[in-house]
C-alpha cells in the first residue's frame, strides 16, 4: 500500500475488495515505523516494523537483525491467532 491517504479515499467497496472485512488477521510488513499499520492488519493481525533507531550496519545485516527475512515473515504470517 503506497499511500494510506489514497487507499482510505477509495470507495468502501474497493477497500473491502483489497482488505476483506471477513479476514481479521493480516501481517503488515513495513521497513519503517509500525505506527499506523495496526488499523490495516486487523484486530488479530500483526505488524513487522522498525520501532527503534540507532543501528549502523550494511543493509542486509540490518534487515536480518530487524527480522525482515523470508523465514521470519513466513513464520509470523502462519502464526496462530
Amino acid at each position: 500500500m503506497p499511500s494510506w491517504g489514497l487507499f482510505d479515499a477509495q470507495p468502501q467497496e474497493y477497500r473491502d475488495a483489497v482488505l476483506a472485512p471477513s479476514i481479521n488477521a493480516r501481517l503488515a510488513v513495513e521497513a519503517g515505523a509500525s505506527h499506523g499499520w495496526h488499523r490495516y492488519a486487523g484486530d488479530d493481525g500483526d505488524v513487522l516494523g522498525v520501532d527503534r533507531f540507532g543501528v549502523s550496519a550494511p543493509g542486509d545485516v540490518t534487515l536480518r537483525e530487524y527480522g525482515f527475512t523470508v523465514e521470519n515473515v513466513c513464520n509470523r504470517a502462519a502464526a496462530p491467532v
